[in-house]
């Protein structure tokens, strides 16, 4: 049992870090600012994920419940806040004049300032 949560840890913890590691390049490769604030937040959340998952996990597995809940807690706010402060940084950026490279198909911040 204990050899198949070390390996369900490891797992998870790889899975973080490759959702991190995949926001990186996405921030180095990526044209514009709303792109790079995308992969960005996909770092926050999904690279979070695994990490706080397998932490929790090893947490548990060695009898520590309330540091387990208390990373739980902070994954959680994490995964709440992230998307949120992305999506309110884009919008900052377009209300500044920041617009991407190529004609957006749909432009729904560009309506919430019509009448400015």
């Amino acid at each position: 049992m204990i050899i198949v949560a070390r390996v369900i840890m490891d797992i998870l913890i790889l899975v973080g870090c490759f959702f991190a590691f995949a926001g990186v390049i996405g921030i180095i490769r990526m044209p514009d600012v709303f792109c790079r604030m995308q992969s960005s937040t996909n770092i926050a959340t999904m690279g979070t994920i695994g990490v706080i998952l397998g932490t929790t996990l090893w947490t548990f597995s060695n009898g520590n419940i309330a540091m387990g809940v208390k990373i739980l807690v902070i994954g959680v706010l994490i995964i709440l806040t992230s998307p949120i402060s992305g999506h309110v940084i884009c919008k900052a950026a377009y209300k500044h004049g920041i617009r991407p490279e190529k004609k957006m198909i749909c432009d729904e911040y560009g309506r919430d300032n019509v009448n400015e």
